[in-house]
C-alpha cells in the first residue's frame, strides 16, 4: 500500500491570507515603536500603508522583522476590531495649541489630556486624535478660530459631540469619510468653542495609511 496516497499537504503559513484583525495588530506594533523613538514619522506611514497593502501573512515579516516582538499569528476573525486610542500614557504630550498667521498640527502618536485649547488666527491648526493616547475617557476640546479654521480628525471607534456656536463662520461635523464603529466604552472627543468669520470643523477618518484601501468609506 502506498503510504503517500491521501496525504494531505500542510499549507505554508507565510502564505496563508491574513485578516484586518491581523493587520490592525502589526500597526499598533508600529505605532507602538514610534511611540518609542523607534521608528520616524515617515517610516511609520510607509510602513502603515505597507501592512494595511498586505494581502498574506508573509508580507506582514519584512514589515516588523527589526522591531521587538514577534509579528502576530494570523488570526481567522471574521470580524476585524476597530483600533481605538488606548488610555495609557504617552511620550509626548501637549494641551495647547496657537496658530497666529501661522499653522499649528498635532498628528501621530501623541497624548492629549482630559482638556485640550485650540486657538487659531488667520491661521490653522490640525488636531489629527485618529493616532492619540487618551489620558481620560472623555476630551473637552475648546476650538477658538478668529478668520482662521481648526480641524479635528477622529478615527471610527471614536465618539463626537459637538458643541461650539459660529458667527460668520462654521461650527461643524463634516460628513465622515468612514462609518462609526462605536463600542459601549469607546472614548468620547466634545469640541466646544467659537469660529468667528472662521471653521472649526470635526470629521471622522479613516487611520492612517488605511484609507487608501477604501475600508468602511462612505461614498
Amino acid at each position: 500500500m502506498d503510504e503517500g496516497r491521501g496525504a494531505v499537504t500542510e499549507p505554508d503559513p507565510a502564505r496563508l491570507r491574513i485578516s484586518d484583525s491581523d493587520r490592525h495588530q502589526v500597526a499598533e506594533l508600529l505605532r507602538e515603536a514610534a511611540a518609542e523613538g523607534r521608528l520616524d514619522w515617515d517610516e511609520l506611514e510607509e510602513r502603515l500603508e505597507a501592512t494595511y497593502a498586505a494581502k498574506v501573512a508573509g508580507d506582514l515579516v519584512p514589515i516588523v522583522a527589526d522591531l521587538p516582538g514577534s509579528p502576530p499569528a494570523v488570526s481567522s476573525e471574521a470580524h476585524p476590531a476597530v483600533p481605538r486610542p488606548p488610555l495609557l500614557p504617552a511620550g509626548s504630550r501637549h494641551d495647547f495649541s496657537l496658530a497666529v498667521m501661522s499653522g499649528q498640527d498635532r498628528r501621530g502618536v501623541w497624548e492629549i489630556g482630559p482638556s485640550h485649547t485650540a486657538f487659531a488666527m488667520m491661521g490653522g491648526v490640525t488636531l489629527d486624535l485618529r493616532e492619540a493616547r487618551f489620558a481620560a475617557p472623555e476630551v473637552v476640546v475648546t476650538a477658538v478660530a478668529v478668520m482662521g479654521g481648526i480641524d479635528v480628525h477622529v478615527n471610527a471607534g471614536t465618539r463626537i459631540a459637538v458643541e461650539g456656536l459660529g458667527v460668520m463662520g462654521s461650527f461643524d461635523e463634516a460628513r465622515p469619510k468612514v462609518a462609526a464603529e462605536i463600542a459601549a466604552d469607546a472614548p468620547l472627543v466634545r469640541v466646544r468653542g467659537l469660529a468667528l468669520m472662521g471653521a472649526v470643523t470635526v470629521q471622522r477618518r479613516a487611520m492612517p495609511g488605511e484609507s487608501r484601501r477604501g475600508r468602511r468609506a462612505l461614498r
